[in-house]
């Protein structure tokens, strides 16, 4: 009986293990058949033009991390297409149907760029009415923060605060706000050098810098540019 039982218990150690085994095979061929697909055809978005590993890699993040309620911080040269895939992150999550609002930091002065970002209450001046701001408007949606590394320390420490909590008075008003916003930020600037030279904040920019995202120049994806001189050909 002893020997008997133990030799079952060897059976089935080795059923186990083959049966295992198997599986991981099946697991792994799977996988390997999905990224030789994903080799073949490579993924298109609408809007940009690239087939080259770089730009794979960046479609592939960006689909990642629409599901996702995690701030992203997008890094890239002028021209690179930071706000297209803003963009396209918007597109793809749950918040599609939601508001998509865009703020330009180095288009305004600090104290008109407050009073975009949080709104004004009434009364806060003669004859002012109240008036939402970016953080209201994007309620529900998401709210794209462009050239964030251009923004002013003391504009800074009040946004970080909304970064945090999601909470915000208006300018000149003493009222809570609450939103539901998914925060997006970029720049073109080197912010690690900024938060040492003390211009940009480091608790903000790591708030911001959850998911880094960052778009390759053109001369660093090459075997895209016959694609965009077939498109030009095309085009004109």
């Amino acid at each position: 009986i002893v020997i008997a039982a133990g030799l079952l218990f060897v059976w089935l150690l080795l059923f186990r293990t083959v049966h295992g085994a198997s599986r991981k095979l099946r697991t792994t061929s799977d996988e390997n058949a999905r990224l030789r697909i994903a080799l073949r055809e490579p993924q298109q978005v609408e809007g940009f033009i690239g087939s080259s590993p770089a730009m794979q890699r960046v479609f592939h993040l960006a689909r990642r991390v629409a599901d996702s309620r995690a701030n992203v911080l997008i890094r890239g040269e002028s021209g690179t297409g930071k706000e297209m895939v803003a963009r396209l992150i918007h597109a793809q999550s749950p918040r599609a149907a939601g508001p998509y609002i865009l703020v330009n930091c180095a288009a305004l002065p600090e104290t008109l760029l407050e009073a975009e970002f949080f709104g004004v209450a009434r009364g806060t001046a003669t004859g002012v009415d109240a008036r939402m701001g970016r953080f209201e408007q994007a309620n529900g949606g998401t709210l794209f923060l462009d050239e964030i590394g251009e923004m002013s320390p003391p504009l800074q420490a009040k946004l970080l605060r909304v970064v945090q909590e999601r909470v915000f008075e208006r300018v000149g008003g003493r009222e809570p706000i609450k939103v539901d916003v998914r925060l997006i930020a970029a720049t073109n600037r080197d912010l690690e050098k900024a938060v040492a030279t003390g211009e940009f904040r480091q608790d903000l920019f790591f708030r911001l810098n959850v998911v880094p995202l960052v778009l390759p120049p053109l001369r660093e994806r090459m075997s895209d540019v016959p694609l965009l001189a077939e498109l030009f050909r095309r085009r004109f």
